[in-house]
């Protein structure tokens, strides 16, 4: 069958490969087992569940660097233990994981060990555990009106610090885009610069979802969520100029942004097309935070600094939770002092202090 015929190989360990099908989905091959067969039906469950293939992708290499573990520490999956978490925690540190990233690969742990025996990672003995009173009071901190359950077994997880994200410059902006010269790259820059998207919703928008009469694109965003936004006039001017001018004649492919020479012409424009377009600008001109996603984050901040409401930038971004909006969020210290002078005009005259000179008034 076609499906079965393999298309890429993502990513591998001594035992499992990560594998791209010709139909966009992924699988694990490797040594046959119940844990490669009970990996398989978990994967195609994630489809079935309505979730995105780049879902399926995440947790395909959560398994494998999983199993890799397992096979370097001589565990068996279904003897492991809250303790060997701590493990596996230690073993991605000690490979320079990122918290999210190690948090992610828990739950896929606990996801699959729980898919596969129906049954929860038992506890165990020497194995620090979040308090059960560590988000408060037990009432919503953001509505404060609702008496929150408390969790009976609280998830092994480790704390993820909150960063400050320093935005692109306006300077460093122009220029980037000084440095862009087909329509097609133009278009890429400013769909994430003046939209917001993700590099993966850039790549994977097709010619249906693409109205230049309204003008409005839909977005097909994480966990198949749909979300539609409008296009600035010059947006509709540089998508118009690649659409006649750029893409290949004859192509079929249903993809919008596609591969513009070579022998794969006309084919949908990759993942590594896309990040050299960054990196070699990138390199170029030394900005060095001008990577694919930064462009997303000067979109949330630009719309947060012109005052847009957060609900509607939300909306705008794709995230089901304002929480994930805030970190895309930072605001210079130029902005900070602006808004600041600005109220104390405002409150100007409202109270009277002395310096022990003159009289004044704020």
């Amino acid at each position: 069958m076609e499906k079965n015929i393999i298309k890429e190989l993502t990513v591998s360990a001594e035992k499992y490969n990560l594998l791209r099908l010709n139909d966009g989905t992924y699988t694990l091959a490797g040594i046959s087992g119940p844990e490669l067969d009970n990996a398989n039906k978990f994967l195609v469950g994630i489809i079935l569940r309505g979730l995105s293939i780049q879902t399926m992708r995440s947790y395909g290499f959560d398994l494998v660097l999983i199993f890799k573990w397992l096979a370097e520490e001589k565990k068996e999956f279904e003897k492991i233990t809250q303790r060997d978490l701590l493990d596996l925690i230690a073993y991605q540190k000690n490979i320079n994981t990122k918290p999210r990233s190690i948090n992610r690969r828990l739950t896929t742990c606990e996801s699959f060990f729980n898919f596969s025996y129906d049954k929860s990672i038992p506890r165990s003995p020497f194995v620090s555990m979040p308090a059960s009173y560590y988000k408060g009071s037990g009432k919503d901190k953001h509505i404060g009106l609702f008496q929150l359950k408390r969790k009976s077994h609280l998830r092994l997880r480790v704390k993820v610090p909150k960063l400050l994200i320093d935005p692109l410059k306006i300077s460093e902006i122009n220029q980037f885009l000084k440095e862009v010269q087909r329509y097609r790259d133009i278009a890429v820059v400013l769909l994430m610069l003046s939209c917001g998207l993700r590099s993966c919703e850039v790549l994977s928008l097709k010619t249906e979802d693409l109205d230049l009469i309204r003008p409005q694109i839909r977005i097909k965003g994480k966990g198949n969520k749909e979300r539609v936004l409008p296009l600035s006039e010059h947006l509709v001017s540089v998508l118009t100029n690649y659409l006649t001018l750029e893409r290949p004649d004859g192509c079929d492919a249903d993809e919008v942004l596609v591969i513009l020479q070579g022998d794969r012409k006309g084919m949908p424009m990759t993942k590594s097309g896309l990040r050299s377009l960054f990196r070699h600008r990138r390199k170029k001109l030394n900005i060095t935070n001008a990577n694919p996603h930064s462009w997303r984050h000067a979109f949330a901040t630009d719309m947060a600094r012109i005052g847009v409401p957060l609900p509607v930038l939300q909306k705008m971004m794709g995230h089901e939770d304002y929480q994930s909006l805030l970190q895309y969020i930072n605001l210079t210290m130029v902005d900070i002092m602006e808004e600041y002078q600005s109220a104390m005009l405002r409150l100007k005259g409202r109270y009277e202090y002395s310096t022990g000179e003159t009289k004044n008034t704020v």
